[in-house]
C-alpha cells in the first residue's frame, strides 16, 4: 500500500493534485483545505499522507496533510455504505473537530448536508463512530459550532461570495468570536483585505 508520497507538486485542480515522484506524476485526491494550503505554498514540495483505494476498474490516492486526517477519512470510510469520495465531502464541510464533535453529539443534520448522505447513512456514521471519536453524546458544543459553520457559509454565500471563498475566510476567524452573525461579520473583513 502507498501511505505516503514526497515529491514535486505538478499541478492542481479543484478536485485532485499531481505529485511527481521520481518522475511518476501521481494522481492524488485531496480536501478543500489540503488543496487551498498546497496552492498558497511558493514552494513546490510535496509531502502527504496517503490512501490507497482499490476497486476492480481503478486505484485511487486520497492524500491529507497530517495523519489526523488520515485517520478521521479511514474512521469514515470504515462505515458500510460511506465510500471515499463520501467521506471526503464530509470532510470538506467544517473542520475535523467540529465534525467529531457533531457525530458524538449525535447531530445527524449536520452530516446530511454533504451530497449522497442521507439521514440512514448519517445515524449510521453516529452509531458506528460516536465511542471512537470520544463522545459521549451529551451536550450541545459541537453541534452549535458545526451548525453556525453551516449558517455562516449559507449567509456568506447568499452575499455573492463562492463556497471556498467563505471556508477560506471562515477559518481565518478566531476560534473565540462565536454566533452566525459575529462570525460572518470577522470573514466579510478578511474578504475584504
Amino acid at each position: 500500500m502507498i501511505s505516503h508520497l514526497s515529491g514535486t507538486l505538478l499541478s492542481a485542480n479543484d478536485r485532485f493534485i499531481v505529485v511527481d515522484v521520481g518522475g511518476v506524476g501521481y494522481k492524488v485526491r485531496v480536501t478543500v483545505d489540503t488543496l487551498q494550503a498546497l496552492r498558497k505554498t511558493t514552494d513546490k514540495k510535496v509531502s502527504l499522507w496517503t490512501h490507497l483505494v482499490v476497486r476492480e476498474d481503478a486505484l485511487d490516492l486520497y492524500g491529507f496533510q497530517d495523519e489526523n486526517e488520515i485517520d478521521f477519512f479511514e474512521m469514515l470510510i470504515s462505515v458500510s455504505g460511506i465510500g471515499p469520495k463520501s467521506a471526503l465531502g464530509i470532510m470538506n464541510t467544517a473542520p475535523i473537530d467540529h465534525i467529531k464533535e457533531a457525530i458524538s453529539n449525535g447531530d445527524a443534520g449536520a452530516l446530511t448536508k454533504v451530497s449522497g448522505i442521507g439521514s440512514k447513512s448519517a445515524q449510521k456514521i453516529i452509531l458506528e463512530l460516536r465511542e471512537k471519536v470520544g463522545g459521549s453524546g451529551e451536550g450541545e458544543t459541537g453541534v452549535g459550532a458545526l451548525r453556525e459553520e453551516h449558517d455562516a457559509i449559507e449567509g456568506l454565500v447568499a452575499m455573492g461570495y463562492t463556497d471556498r471563498e467563505a471556508r477560506e475566510a471562515l477559518k481565518k476567524v478566531p476560534g473565540d468570536i462565536k454566533g452566525t452573525s459575529g462570525r460572518i461579520k470577522q470573514a466579510l473583513k478578511q474578504l475584504g483585505k
